[in-house]
């Protein structure tokens, strides 16, 4: 039976709103663009699955593990006005027999540092993308967690499950991606965008 990676439970909306007040304007500076076809490679409950929608006008895909979040996830992007192409219940190793299509960008946002096979993961997002496309995991900063408040509390994964962008390149590396940019994310995260060789 699938289950959901570890440490990678979805916060309250409250304090992602309070680290990301625009989540597209965090979607924009890691280079996705309007016409872009995009998986949102777990979900959770939408919080740049809507915005991201918007953003390329509907063809998003989004899978998560958790019924709960993706019907949460539904509700959100229908309250913003958008449209999601296809909503996948599965797990994300899993993807490959689940899109009917080849995407230009994948993203996986703060869940990347809990997934048991990283590089089998990284393997299976390569098979997914058309030839040059990209992949982005948005991370939280290697610090340790008592340094990472929000709405004065720490927030994010326990310390040792964080990873700095190296670590992050040398496994994704391994599966016929090259780094292409590290984009800081104020106030804790980081973003890596990877393409396709």
């Amino acid at each position: 039976m699938a289950e959901a990676f570890p440490a990678t439970s979805m916060p309250d909306r409250d304090w992602w709103a309070a680290l990301w007040p625009d989540p597209r304007a965090v979607l924009e500076a890691l280079g996705i663009l309007p016409g872009m076809t995009v998986l949102d490679l777990c979900c959770g409950d939408g919080y740049f699955t809507a915005p991201l929608a918007e953003l390329v006008a509907g063809k998003v895909y989004a899978l998560d593990l958790d019924e709960a979040m993706i019907e949460m996830a539904k509700a959100e992007v229908a309250r913003q006005g958008a449209s999601v192409r296809k909503w996948i219940r599965a797990d994300a190793r899993d993807i490959a027999a689940h899109l009917t299509e080849k995407v230009d960008y994948v993203l996986m946002a703060n869940t990347f540092h809990g997934v048991p096979d990283q590089p089998g993961l990284a393997g299976a997002v390569h098979s997914v993308l058309v030839p040059g496309g990209l992949f982005a995991i948005i991370n939280w900063e290697a610090r340790p967690r008592e340094e990472t408040t929000v709405l004065g509390r720490p927030r994010g994964p326990k310390t040792e499950m964080r990873m700095a962008p190296a670590e992050v390149t040398a496994i994704v590396e391994t599966r016929g991606f090259k780094s292409q940019a590290v984009i800081e994310l104020p106030p804790y995260h980081y973003g890596i965008v990877f393409q396709t060789l």
